[in-house]
């Protein structure tokens, strides 16, 4: 029974568990008092926060070092680095406290933590040392700082995109091999079709007749960016020489670039698959050992009282209101028997994760004030109309109109008039809502287009009194008024996306996925931070940009009389460059873009050209078809669900219960079954009929937030609810390769 021969400090490990289970974290944590207290302090939003904080400030170092941005004293830049390596080892430090031993220091992240710390303080004394004495030398370290970002446990996502790769590339690496091949064999008969006819490009070089070259002109044609220019020579010689052309890009373009994009996505989806079956077996195994604290014998079965189950949730999600505590009993405690089972309290930590907005029924401010006025006929009619989908059409057609205005004359006086007709309308039509609508709900903390809505009309009336007072009293036309205007004239036409359910679901889908595609934003970020450090010690002051007007010596040649005439000089190319870490962040964008990427990379001499193939290679065929594999997985699943408007049996369990809670019963926190959450029944009826005033409850979103929440509810759904699953140890070892660990029944595992 619980509280008979356990430590003290179990009572504060059970919310820990149950929190842990919630957001999916698997640290094996101490279970004394004081561990679990620094466990809790360590998983603090303002903790983690604190950490993102600290890693950014030390990536964003690169912004200040030599070769500056915005240069800093070395002194100054030096300070922050130590304050930030101090943070990383004092976090480091914060989890060994809590966490076991032989956890600790078998984990790689934690020793590549330290290492990185350590490289990083000896990297900066020996600079400074050597920069005391004049003595110049490369700031070697600062490419391990993204090593920062990945191994914090804060990271895990980022961490599991870069286990997705490594496992990945044995796959990747034998289609590469063909590719490469393939290249190669073109290449060589290239060589041997043209290498020969003393043909000329159109710079008046020559043309395919160094091997190396042509492998590097036939590699850009794969991405398309010389197309077609690196043929015309071949065809204006001879038109039957385009095939020879067509056939690389049918096989090397279409057909190699998507088995890439096929390797890539069905190797992803296998192990992202396999981690999510090792936290769906994780997060069961932490609600079992919780649950294993608090039961307490019930007849032939173990339960929770549903006194400790509440006072559970009070510590786990303290800023749950009461009565949605009370809401989350009902449903775990479906006949109210006063305790709730084994199988309902695994649940918990996917209740916990629905959101659930609680709104408070109210009747329209002149429903109470003027009843007679809001209550009479005409308001009934007027309200009923605003109600209306002609009422959306109506103004659907309105939008639509004033976007052929938008595109009109600016000069035309029509077309100015026609503006301020449009912006009184769009007034008119916010007016009718609010009156129709409850205030407080129409601009609820939900209701994100009616804000957006309401604050692009009140930006654009504003700016256009603006406009129209500085013309007409001081002869002055602003251009960044003006501009502003345009801009907020052409993001009232983004309201079309609100009305028009297809865009609706799509809108939704990007919107769902996007905190998920941050976790790919800081993939991104790592690879770019590495090659651009790198780029830096590479080519810093190799290309210079000077203004238009510039008399310096080459200035038209970026600095570089190699440059002379080329491709690069002409297309006045000379600010992509890596003389700051910034430059060498849009560089590195504009290759990943790969459009006239031959043409930055073109001037520089074959060694140096690795480079950039390196990073087109990790950065556009591995990360780039990864990213475009996880969006179409989340994409897939987040249509699907809305397709077909599936969901979850405790989402469909809120929905059926749908009730309100009555005000003056909150504090025996009883739910009544009088009330509905149904759309119609939140908007009422103005005061038109009796409305009990109190609180609905309403599912916030069908979908998830994040496509790996989904992927691991439909994967819990294969695994029964008696199955416990493996063992800590056992779920930490499982390989992609390996199949669903044996079933542990109820009482082993216990």
């Amino acid at each position: 029974l619980p509280g008979k021969g356990r430590a003290p400090g179990l009572e504060l490990d059970k919310p820990a568990f149950v929190s842990d289970a919630q957001y999916n974290r698997n640290i094996p944590f101490k279970t004394s008092p004081e561990a679990v207290r620094l466990y809790r302090l360590y998983n603090h939003w303002m903790m983690r926060t604190a950490t993102y904080f600290f890693i950014f400030l030390n990536l964003s170092l690169a912004l200040f070092e030599e070769p500056a941005v915005y240069p800093l004293p070395f002194l100054a830049t030096s300070v922050l680095e130590v304050l930030c390596l101090l943070v990383f080892l004092g976090r480091l430090t914060h989890f060994a406290k809590v966490t076991l031993h032989n956890v600790f220091w078998k984990d790689t992240k934690n020793i590549c933590i330290m290492v990185a710390i350590l490289l990083s303080l000896t990297d900066l004394a020996v600079y400074g040392v050597l920069r005391l004495y004049g003595v110049g030398s490369i700031r070697w370290s600062r490419i391990v700082r993204p090593v920062f970002l990945i191994n914090f446990a804060e990271s895990r996502q980022i961490r599991r995109a870069f286990r997705s790769i490594r496992n990945t590339l044995p796959e990747i690496t034998y289609v590469f091999l063909l590719f490469t091949f393939s290249l190669l064999m073109f290449s060589l008969m290239a060589l041997k079709l043209f290498g020969e006819r003393n043909l000329q490009t159109a710079e008046g070089l020559p043309y395919f007749r160094n091997y190396l070259e042509i492998v590097f002109d036939l590699y850009v044609l794969v991405t398309t960016a010389n197309s077609p220019d690196v043929m015309m020579p071949a065809f204006d010689f001879s038109s039957w020489y385009a095939l020879f052309f067509i056939a690389f890009v049918i096989i090397n373009t279409y057909i190699f670039m998507s088995l890439f994009l096929a390797v890539v996505y069905n190797n992803y989806k296998k192990h992202l698959k396999n981690e999510i079956r090792k936290l769906a077996y994780m997060k069961r195994r932490k609600m079992v050992e919780a649950f294993n604290l608090l039961k307490e014998e019930e007849g032939e079965q173990f339960v929770v009282r549903e006194a400790r189950w509440k006072q559970l949730v009070k510590l786990v999600a303290p800023d749950t209101s009461s009565s949605h505590r009370e809401l989350l009993l009902r449903i775990s405690d479906d006949e109210q028997k006063g305790f709730v089972d084994k199988k309902s309290f695994v649940q918990l930590a996917d209740l916990l994760n629905i959101q659930v907005v609680t709104l408070r029924i109210r009747r329209h401010p002149l429903a109470r004030w003027a009843p007679a006025l809001y209550g009479s006929t005409p308001s009934r009619l007027l309200r009923r109309a605003v109600r209306h989908r002609a009422f959306v059409w109506t103004y659907d057609a309105i939008i639509l109109i004033n976007a052929i205005f938008i595109a009109l004359d600016e000069e035309s006086p029509y077309i100015s008039y026609a503006e301020w007709v449009f912006l009184a309308l769009y007034i008119i039509e916010i007016l009718l809502k609010v009156y129709t609508y409850e205030p407080r709900e129409f601009f609820g903390k939900t209701q994100f287009w009616n804000w957006f809505d309401t604050l692009i009309i009140i930006a654009a009336l504003t700016a256009t009194i603006l406009n129209a007072t500085l013309k007409s009293t001081m002869k002055y036309n602003s251009q960044q008024i003006l501009d502003i205007v345009f801009i907020l004239r052409v993001l009232r036409l983004i309201r079309i996306v609100d009305s028009i359910q297809r865009f609706q679901v799509i809108m939704n889908t990007l919107i769902n996925i996007v905190p998920t595609m941050l976790t790919f934003g800081g993939l991104t970020l790592v690879v770019y931070c590495v090659f651009a450090i790198i780029g830096m010690e590479l080519f810093h002051g190799k290309i210079q940009y000077f203004p238009a007007n510039s008399n310096v010596p080459h200035a038209l040649e970026c600095g570089n009389p190699a440059l002379k005439d080329s491709l690069f000089a002409r297309g006045r190319y000379c600010k992509n460059n890596f003389n700051d870490f910034a430059s060498s962040f849009i560089v590195l964008m504009e290759l990943t873009v790969v459009n006239q990427w031959h043409d930055i990379l073109g001037m520089w001499i074959q060694p140096a050209k690795l480079y950039f193939i390196a990073f087109h290679i990790v950065m556009v065929i591995i990360i780039v078809n990864i990213f475009v594999s996880f969006i179409l997985e989340a994409f897939f699943v987040e249509y699907s669900l809305e397709k077909s408007e599936v969901e979850t049996a405790i989402e469909q369990k809120i929905q059926e219960l749908g009730m309100g809670v009555q005000e003056d019963e909150l504090q025996q926190e009883q739910l009544l079954d009088n009330m509905e959450s149904a759309e119609h029944e939140l908007e009422g009826d103005g005061g038109t009929k009796p409305q009990s005033k109190g609180l609905v409850f309403k599912i916030a979103s069908k979908r998830y937030r994040t496509v790996d929440a989904l992927l691991q509810r439909m994967f819990e759904a294969e695994i029964p609810l008696e199955d416990e699953g493996p063992s800590f140890e056992e779920i930490l070892n499982l390989s992609p390769s390996s199949a669903v660990p044996r079933s542990l029944s109820s009482e082993s595992a216990a």
